[in-house]
């Protein structure tokens, strides 16, 4: 895949460290050929991204707040003045109160529901609609990441798991809005993964083991297949790929059951 994204160029938004899978699709993409931008939050996450970043050549990154619009506009419009055009948006962006991933799902709370549907899901949206204008002359992809928690129950994922359905749901409306304009939206859903976000669920640990004991090729998703995945749902051999929930996971989303050695 070393040459799938020579001449393409985009925004990659949501890298916290270098086990995060926004990173691991960056490295990706990167080692494909692609120019990349990156986002971030916060002057801490900023100093982790600034070496990573480097790494891959890239020297451009913008402090993004996804819940306030002037925030938004900004980074887009940076981005828009450096690159007229992009080929692609990964949008690795969730957040739930850690408190609220324990524990029972009955108890979520009114203020953490909103948040962590405004952040995990509805910014996809807005990132979508500032993407747009940078995309409208020669397509693109916009990419996402969501869990198998949107559709089945996991334990303490809780209100993530809503959230997650939404941000699915709301891939195949925008993939349905842009397909005319060649523009494919598409959402990768890796098993559980050791990374920052992944921490902050309750008993990951547990999930983890019981994902890499049990799917059919007896391990969790890597960054590198997550990567390669990413490579090919923004390369031209995605073009007809969109609206899909494209699953990394091992295999685990086929079980009815663990297998009999862990029943």
């Amino acid at each position: 895949m070393s040459d799938l994204m020579q001449g393409k160029r985009g925004l990659i938004m949501g890298v916290a460290n270098d086990r995060s899978i926004a990173w691991g699709i960056a490295k990706a993409l990167h080692e494909a050929g692609a120019e990349l931008a990156f986002t971030y939050q916060g002057e801490a996450f900023g100093k982790r991204l600034e070496p990573l970043a480097a790494s891959v050549g890239s020297d451009f990154m913008v402090d993004v707040d996804v819940t306030d619009d002037a925030s938004l506009d900004a980074a887009f419009d940076a981005l828009g003045a450096r690159w007229p055009t992009i080929d692609f948006v990964v949008h690795a962006i969730a957040f739930s109160d850690k408190s609220e991933l324990t524990g029972r799902f009955l108890n979520t709370s009114r203020a953490n529901f909103k948040h962590s549907m405004d952040i995990s899901a509805y910014s996809f949206i807005e990132v979508a609609r500032r993407a747009h204008p940078l995309m409208i002359e020669n397509g693109g992809t916009l990419l996402t990441l969501t869990y198998q928690g949107s559709n089945r129950v996991v334990p303490s994922y809780n209100v993530m798991g809503v959230a997650k359905a939404a941000l699915e749901s709301a891939t195949r409306y925008l993939a349905n809005d842009l397909g005319p304009e060649g523009i494919r939206v598409n959402a990768i859903s890796p098993g559980p993964m050791k990374t920052l976000a992944g921490a902050a669920i309750g008993g990951a640990r547990k999930t983890y083991k019981h994902t890499d004991q049990n799917a059919p090729l007896r391990s969790n998703a890597t960054l590198e297949a997550v990567g390669g995945t990413a490579v090919y749902l923004c390369s031209d051999a995605g073009a007809c790929t969109t609206g899909e929930i494209i699953r990394v996971d091992g295999g685990f989303h086929v079980l009815g059951m663990p297998q009999p050695d862990h029943l």
